[in-house]
């Protein structure tokens, strides 16, 4: 009896090892886009002496070019993105990428002692010739998200000829006053819902945060709906990471390498450097895009920087219902805003706000 058991015990752990293997070196692919003019591809592509994973989906590749640049820093969108596009796909190019240390991008015993954001938004610029060179067209919007907007904001200012619009969903501003927004909040959500050891808690971190030094838990300002209110987001990954077939397990561990490495670097860096400072003007039409309740990059803040910002055209949206993700929480209204923020010529700055 014991034998057998022994027996099934190491074919077991056999098998777990081989099913772990499998999942490190299994292939990877984005599903296909049915039709005569679509594209569906995954890859990897150098870029500015580096590799970086590139997904760029659509129903038609003649459509407008729509990149976009990833928050985190280090959280790629690639591993369940799909899920929330599928209405922009009909009508744009939709492409995105892992950043250099980020995702797939990221590559063991690569040296990344010189990662900044001045590289990151090089990398951008590069990515952008290789895309319209690739489609053939020279139509592109640029969209970042979260800390994607601090990169995607400097490579607008430094390149507007690449671009014919500038979208920041979650936008980045003034570092302090945004944290000090998700501290308030996340102070008051605490007693109103009786966890005064949370507003306690928090009110300790007031001093460190007005310095710049500390930013509000991530943990306390999800728990209290200022990231995701109508989404799962952290689900998203895991459902991403386990079913989809943009990464395996091998992708999942440059992930998380990826995020503890770009994080710690580039925090710090914005931290240092306000956004505000470094881009007070851009020369293409600009557009903020912000969740009603979002905290983690705080909608107040951000409508104080979009009031000094210097464009062309500029416009404020306000999305009712969601946080820190209004492209994914409301896609579909999203969708319609997009369109036809595309299809039109704003000749006055406003703001528009989406029931």
């Amino acid at each position: 009896m014991k034998k057998k058991i022994v027996k099934i015990l190491k074919i077991g752990i056999i098998i777990f090892v081989l099913l772990i293997v499998t999942g490190m070196v299994f292939p990877t692919w984005t599903p296909r886009i049915k039709g005569d003019y679509s594209i569906s591809t995954l890859g990897q592509v150098e870029i500015n002496g580096t590799g970086h994973e590139v997904m760029i989906r659509g129903a038609d590749r003649r459509n407008p070019i729509v990149i976009f640049v990833h928050g985190g820093p280090g959280c790629s969108e690639i591993p369940y993105v799909r899920k929330y596009q599928d209405l922009l796909e009909e009508r744009f190019t939709i492409v995105h990428y892992d950043q250099r240390g980020s995702g797939k991008s990221y590559h063991f015993f690569e040296d990344y002692s010189d990662l900044s954001t001045d590289l990151l938004v090089d990398d951008l610029l590069a990515l952008t010739d290789y895309v319209t060179e690739k489609l053939g067209q020279e139509n592109v919007l640029l969209i970042g998200h979260s800390f994607g907007t601090y990169i995607g904001m400097k490579a607008a200012a430094k390149a507007p000829d690449k671009f014919a619009a500038y979208i920041g969903i979650g936008q980045v501003s003034d570092h302090v006053k945004s944290e000090l927004d998700s501290l308030d909040y996340t102070i008051e959500q605490a007693k109103l819902a009786g966890n005064a050891r949370d507003a306690e808690r928090l009110e300790r971190l007031r001093e460190s945060i007005g310095k710049g030094e500390r930013i509000t838990p991530r943990d306390m300002v999800r728990k209290y709906g200022g990231a995701a209110r109508l989404i799962d987001d952290n689900m998203d990954y895991y459902t991403g990471f386990l079913f989809n077939p943009e990464y395996n397990l091998l992708d999942v561990i440059r992930y998380l390498k990826g995020v503890s490495l770009s994080q710690k670097i580039l925090l710090a860096e914005e931290a240092k450097n306000n956004i505000v400072h470094i881009v007070d003007r851009l020369e293409i039409p600009c557009y903020f895009v912000m969740g009603k309740y979002d905290y983690m990059t705080s909608a107040k803040a951000a409508k104080e920087y979009f009031d000094m910002l210097e464009a062309p055209v500029k416009e404020f949206v306000l999305f009712e219902k969601s946080a820190h993700y209004p492209q994914f929480e409301e896609k579909a209204l999203f969708a319609e805003w997009l369109y036809r923020t595309w299809s039109r010529q704003i000749s006055k700055p406003g703001v528009d706000s989406f029931r």
